[in-house]
């Protein structure tokens, strides 16, 4: 893909997640795709973002700025919602939570195969707790 071309995969890959579409998203991925520090799979990986909108069922994304390079985007983004539903077992606290993520993703025939970056679990429980 050109770069341009990769922007606006992007820009769909964003749209879908925050339509909250799952089947949409498991379109955008490989079904083996790896993710550091995660487990890996497509399944796995809607499960996690599943988790993610029970707890926030109001969660967006929000692209703060996205580079391309080959196969890669590096993208800075950031995301937000209210807590009115249990995440990772934390019940609801009513607080709008709202973090920055960083990742970088791989590619290949519009999928996603490879990412990384950093654990939005992680720094949405911590601003829980």
């Amino acid at each position: 893909m050109e770069p341009w071309e990769m922007r606006e995969w992007f820009q769909e890959f964003l749209d879908t997640l925050n339509r909250h579409d799952g089947e949409g998203l498991r379109g955008l991925l490989a079904p083996d795709v790896r993710r550091a520090h995660l487990p890996a799979g497509a399944e796995a990986w809607l499960s996690d973002y599943a988790d993610l909108l029970h707890g926030f069922p109001d969660w967006q994304w929000r692209r703060i700025q996205v580079l391309v390079e080959e196969d890669r985007l590096a993208v800075h983004l950031r995301g937000g919602g209210a807590h009115t539903g249990v995440f990772h077992g934390i019940p609801p606290t009513r607080r709008r939570v709202s973090i920055a993520s960083f990742a970088m993703y791989r590619v290949a025939n519009g999928r996603i195969v490879e990412a990384s970056g950093t654990d939005d679990a992680d720094a949405i429980r911590a601003a829980l707790i």
